[in-house]
């Protein structure tokens, strides 16, 4: 989250990342990091002009109804179950500033907790009418907004009664595939947070509230929709947690 970054003078360095902010990429507790976790040194590989110079993301890539996931898999005159809620932000550098043109995409579980994927076993139903997809450019000033339902919480593999709060995952690319960043969302006040071994990893409290998306009641449709407000910060030492690069951004 961006509420608390403080604005600095154009041009300062990039600090470097606390290991004791982000999560160890061995957590034992978190089993599925036994089989991912590195065990060699990273090595950086060079970027062509390919991944530095493009492609440009704009908004004739974008369906009419790519941001508004309660219309963009429904059948006509019908919706998705579920709570009804807006989920919007801001994509921000480290200096406070707006970032446009960075493709937003996001997917998450249904009102049930269950995922539209092939190898998704949990028992709560789908939704006929909810693909749980979506993406929007930001605009000028950073901007992004989605429609959809808040997902569900669900059971997980992990430990005899572990459970995932309820989630939203967030992919964000730059100009290029090669700069690509992915997070998780999640909501004030979901008692499942702490409980989570993988927001577990995380050793700083601080790190996980930023996280964490806050209710914008400012922003909500009255007999229609709550608002929950995600900025996202790239770089800097006030850097949302992105799980693909726990190196560096």
């Amino acid at each position: 989250m961006s509420d608390d970054v403080t604005p600095r003078p154009r041009g300062s360095f990039y600090p470097r990342r606390r290991d004791d902010w982000h999560p160890p990429a061995l957590a034992p507790r978190y089993r599925s990091s036994t089989l991912r976790a590195p065990r060699r040194a990273l090595i950086s590989i060079p970027q062509g002009w390919g991944e530095i110079t493009g492609p440009v993301f704009g908004q004739n890539m974008l369906g009419e109804l790519d941001n508004d996931l309660l219309r963009n898999f429904a059948r006509p005159g019908e919706s998705p179950i579920g709570e009804r809620i807006i989920v919007h932000g801001r994509v921000l550098d480290q200096d406070a500033r707006p970032v446009p043109g960075v493709l937003v995409e996001i997917w998450q579980a249904n009102a049930g907790g269950r995922y539209r994927h092939k190898k998704d076993g949990y028992t709560a139903p789908l939704d006929p009418n909810f693909a749980g997809l979506g993406r929007t450019v930001t605009d000028a000033e950073g901007h992004y907004e989605f429609r959809t339902i808040r997902p569900g919480p669900y059971p997980w593999p992990n430990g005899p009664n572990d459970w995932r709060p309820s989630h939203i995952h967030f992919s964000l690319f730059g100009s290029g595939f090669a700069q690509r960043l992915i997070t998780q969302m999640y909501f004030e006040g979901d008692p499942l947070i702490e409980r989570c071994p993988i927001v577990n990893t995380i050793p700083d409290p601080a790190a996980v509230d930023m996280l964490v998306a806050r209710l914008d009641m400012n922003a909500s449709l009255p007999m229609d929709a709550l608002a929950w407000r995600f900025d996202i910060v790239l770089r800097g030492r006030r850097s949302t947690y992105f799980e693909n690069r726990p190196e560096g951004n």
